[in-house]
């Protein structure tokens, strides 16, 4: 399961709701909650963020929490 996908779980948000609001199809969310391989676009974050009620930042923050710039780079 992806970031959003336990992000949704633990919320316990009804996807078939979001996808109403959302207009972003339930296959679409399926494959945005199960498959680490798919690229969620920010569009969609904020669509789907809006539609649970939630700061668009504050769920950005939460999907991507492990994202970190190379060490390198930090320096």
């Amino acid at each position: 399961m992806t970031s959003l996908g336990l992000y949704l779980t633990k919320k316990s948000v009804n996807r078939a709701m979001v996808s109403r609001r959302t207009g972003i199809s339930q296959a679409r969310l399926s494959q945005l909650s199960s498959n680490a391989t798919t690229k969620l676009r920010a569009d969609e974050l904020y669509l789907i963020a809006l539609a649970i009620d939630v700061d668009p930042g504050d769920l950005l923050k939460e999907v991507y929490k492990d994202l970190q710039l190379p060490k390198s780079d930090r320096e």
